[in-house]
């Protein structure tokens, strides 16, 4: 199977570098600047779980990409979106399937109308990784899943063989029935905790531990379930629970990914993220919260969108 992975940053880079050290046949769509940097340093993953190195790794950009792929695997910026699928399109032939990690599911309906919905996959990862400033992956934790599926919960002989290129290559890859169930119980889980560190520019330790706090997380949870259930994809009991115990515990310091991308001043995914959300939540007439929590993190986001773009 020949994969094309869009991007080797962090994610892209971790789960593309692991494939292509366990001998698949992967490809990376990168720009000029980062084919040049992986050609004199090679793929770097650093990793409690195992380091891994490629010299080298095969790569191409928008204008050397010629030929159709079986799987293009995605895992850029919400922001970036548009301007992937410009970059890879022309790897996608009448039997390529496209594995999207990006969170929420806005991008489902952009894939679709760019490719058709028989082509797009549903697929989400758990990892917590950085690109250093050398190029190298460093892997923040131990947990690096990789979950995908048809998303009619169908079996079919392509994502079995998909199924069987992903696995045994170092990470955990899982194949769903209930894909964008479990998407959906990510977006509940990922929007609680975007819109709480955004908004109050602290950990959930600090958050738990301030006047109100603890109410207000837990009520973070309630409305994303709320806006999940209203759309026909209630999370599991344990995914709700396990949402509750991460962003109920005392001292953590857990914080969003978005929230560091906010405090080194580069772009978020506001829109993708809570924005859909919202959008999704209006367009079944559920009502917003009395407290406004998820738009007022959404109004905060935006505002640093803002500024930025005005360059303060």
């Amino acid at each position: 199977m020949r994969i094309l992975v869009v991007g080797a940053g962090a994610v892209g880079g971790y789960f593309g570098g692991r494939l292509l050290a366990a001998g698949r046949n992967v490809t990376f769509l990168v720009r000029p600047a980062r084919a040049e940097k992986l050609r004199r340093n090679g793929l770097v993953i650093k990793s409690a779980t195992g380091d891994a190195a490629v010299a080298d790794p095969p790569v191409v950009t928008r204008e050397t990409l010629r030929e159709p792929f079986d799987l293009v695997l995605l895992s850029c910026k919400a922001y970036d979106l548009d301007g992937a699928i410009d970059a890879f399109a022309a790897a996608v032939g009448p039997r390529t399937l496209v594995l999207p990690l990006l969170n929420g599911m806005r991008h489902l309906d952009v894939l679709d109308a760019r490719f058709g919905a028989e082509r797009v996959l549903g697929g989400l990862c758990i990892i917590a990784a950085t690109l250093e400033e050398s190029g190298a992956i460093r892997h923040l934790n131990e947990s690096h899943d990789l979950v995908f599926g048809a998303r009619d919960g169908a079996a079919s002989e392509r994502v079995g063989e998909i199924e069987a290129a992903l696995a045994g290559a170092g990470f955990v890859a899982r194949l769903s029935d209930r894909i964008v169930g479990e998407m959906w119980e990510k977006w509940v889980l990922l929007s609680s905790l975007a819109a709480a560190s955004c908004l109050m520019h602290a950990t959930v330790g600090d958050i738990v531990a301030a006047p109100g706090g603890l109410s207000f997380l837990n009520g973070l949870v309630d409305d994303c379930v709320a806006i999940a259930e209203a759309n026909g994809h209630r999370p599991r009991d344990a995914s709700i629970a396990r949402a509750r115990t991460m962003l109920t515990a005392a001292g953590s310091p857990f914080t969003a990914s978005m929230f560091r991308d906010m405090k080194n001043g580069f772009p978020v995914e506001a829109d993708h993220v809570l924005g859909d959300l919202i959008a999704r939540r209006d367009a079944v007439g559920l009502k917003p919260s009395v407290q406004g929590r998820l738009d007022l993190a959404y109004l905060h986001l935006k505002a640093y969108e803002n500024r930025r773009a005005r360059g303060g």
